[in-house]
């Protein structure tokens, strides 16, 4: 087993507890804006560290008066929002525990997180959140919405508790008590409700902010649009609150584009499809013709760019005068939609194509790839400043340790592990032993404690012949092409690897307009020849990243996309491959069948 440990900053200190960082950062200056409130559309209000703190301790002591007490749990169901932090971080405050419900689930998903963990009471965004929870059979806990005003009224229910009561309930909160029970996503089986502890948040955080100062660090802002109900975000949420960032939240990603523009972030969290959509967006807007050759130029000036910086440490003198062309002609339009001001991003939930890491890189927007888990309390390895490996999701941050057993499986160490699933102790034994976290994902790791994620142990595909192969890097690189929404390779047991496509139908009038064609009905458009000719060039592109015998030989487009409201993509936005397997295994036989039948046909000429 080969292993890496990198030697933590901080030490782990079981008195704290996470409102601890909150309060020391206030401390250092009150005044200190610490979030920025949208007010109305493209207008940020400044909240200081000091009215953090005091509407966090108001909701802390109306959520005393309603009864929440240590270790109980509380459901929060609602979009990305400032309110949703104030109500994690008052929950933190008198060692209460925020059980996130995603806004995507079904009532059946909501009804097994309700009971499974317990919870004593929720707060809902939105009617529609309230309806999920109120549909729960057997509820009859105490609901708060916050569209008509349920934080206003959690607030004046605190007005008799005392300051002095309050505090005691915070420091009573010690490293080891629960602070969130986060839901895995299920893309097998049934949710397991992750438990994590202040511990597992607070030394995440202190040595993460060392780690990445430079992106978190003095004058740094940040706009979190992803689910808070997702690990990630809630990471960054609490990292960012214990170094200087400034916090803006964006509800809705139909609004992106305007709350990027507004809010002007120095840095983001983001998962790879973002930026495949930033790309192909940027790439339709050039139209065709002129436009399109200048911005496929720059695009390739931009990759090749950044890759002569890890090749050579800088660029050949015919690059420089290329690269001055291309930032005036294409990469500050581009910045500029994204605020003006964003030059770093941090990458997880699933693997960043190297063409599309390069490419930011190019245009000055530097992607810092990690990795991590629910059970990880997110981030077990991200890339440092220097070096940024761009191909693999970094190394372990500090007081964290990672291995790679002798199977290939992909295995984590450090006080960041979780203590254990919700009520389940055998499933909590079979993933950690002797304090190793398995994490079911397989790579390598390089003798400076970087690592490289090949697939998941459960998604490698064994074809016919006995070849091994992880479809990650495959579905990866094909979803590159602008038409592409979703890939799910196949080919177990088959007698080689096909693929089952989407196509992106938001991305489809620009394609046909930039190629001179009429527009297309989605039906015409599975089984227009153009389109099919280019999807196939773009499967010949893909399959050089890997041998002939792990290659796509055949794909089917297939009708509809993978969403998270068909139920075939997670909150998170993984595939849910095996029900798709299962539900589309018609589509799976049709592919072999028809390959089967044409090469047969072929061989008979």
């Amino acid at each position: 087993m080969k292993q890496y440990s990198h030697p933590a900053v901080y030490e782990t200190d079981p008195a704290l507890n996470i409102t601890d960082l909150m309060l020391a950062r206030r401390d250092k200056n009150p005044a200190a804006t610490m979030m920025e409130e949208q007010t109305e559309p493209g207008h940020w209000e400044p909240v200081s560290a000091g009215e953090v703190i005091e509407r966090v301790q108001r909701i802390a002591k109306g959520l005393m008066a309603l009864g929440v007490g240590h270790g109980d749990t509380v459901g929060i169901m609602g979009r990305t929002s400032i309110e949703w932090t104030l109500i994690d971080l008052a929950l933190f405050y008198i060692g209460g525990a925020g059980v996130p419900i995603y806004e995507t689930s079904s009532d059946e998903q909501a009804a097994w997180i309700v009971a499974d963990s317990g919870m004593v009471a929720a707060v809902a965004e939105l009617d529609r959140h309230a309806d999920v929870i109120r549909a729960v059979p057997g509820w009859d806990k105490p609901l708060w919405l916050l569209q008509d005003g349920g934080l206003d009224q959690i607030m004046a229910l605190g007005e008799s508790v005392s300051d002095d009561a309050l505090e005691a309930r915070r420091v009573a909160v010690k490293g080891d008590d629960l602070a969130a029970i986060i839901y895995t996503s299920g893309t097998t089986g049934r949710p397991k409700g992750v438990e994590l502890t202040h511990t597992n948040f607070v030394t995440s955080a202190r040595n993460a902010v060392v780690e990445l100062f430079h992106i978190c660090g003095t004058g740094s802002r940040c706009l979190l649009f992803l689910p808070m109900a997702h690990v990630f975000a809630r990471m960054i949420n609490v990292i960012a609150l214990s170094s200087p960032s400034v916090l803006g939240y964006a509800p809705s990603i139909a609004t992106l584009t305007d709350d990027l523009q507004s809010f002007q972030p120095t840095y983001l969290l983001v998962v790879p499809r973002v930026l495949e959509k930033v790309y192909n967006s940027a790439e339709q807007k050039a139209g065709h013709g002129a436009k399109l050759k200048i911005f496929r130029w720059a695009a390739k000036v931009a990759i090749i760019s950044s890759r002569e910086l890890d090749s050579r440490g800088g660029l050949t003198p015919v690059r420089k005068v290329q690269y001055a062309i291309a930032r005036q002609l294409v990469y500050k339009k581009l910045t500029k939609t994204m605020g003006g001001r964003l030059t770093q991003a941090v990458s997880g939930g699933a693997p960043l194509g190297e063409r599309l890491a390069h490419f930011f890189r190019g245009i000055g927007l530097t992607v810092y790839e990690g990795y991590g888990l629910t059970e990880t309390t997110a981030p077990t390895a991200v890339n440092p400043e220097r070096p940024n490996k761009i191909g693999t999701v970094g190394r372990p941050l500090p007081g964290q340790s990672v291995a790679v057993a002798d199977d290939g499986e992909i295995l984590a160490k450090g006080p960041h592990i979780f203590r254990g699933y919700r009520g389940n102790p055998e499933a909590t034994a079979q993933a950690i032993e002797d304090g190793w976290f398995h994490t079911g994902d397989v790579g390598t790791l390089d003798d400076d404690g970087f690592v490289t994620i090949t697939g998941r142990r459960k998604e490698i595909i064994v074809t016919a012949s006995g070849k091994n192969v992880a479809p990650a890097i495959l579905e990866d690189r094909l979803r590159g092409h602008p038409l592409v929404s979703q890939v799910v390779v196949v080919g177990d047991g088959r007698p080689f690897i096909g693929a089952l496509v989407t196509l992106d139908y938001e991305m489809l009038p620009g394609w046909l307009v930039a190629h001179g064609k009429s527009p297309l009905t989605p039906e015409q458009a599975l089984i227009d020849p153009d389109i099919r000719a280019s999807l196939e060039r773009a499967v010949e592109r893909t399959n050089k990243a890997v041998s002939r015998a792990e290659s796509i030989r055949e794909f089917r487009l297939i009708p509809g996309d993978f969403t998270e409201a068909n139920g075939y993509l997670t909150p998170s936005l993984k595939v849910k491959r095996s029900l798709v397997l299962k539900d589309f295994a018609g589509e799976v036989d049709a592919l072999y069948a028809e390959a089967a039948k044409r090469r047969s046909a072929e061989s008979a000429r």
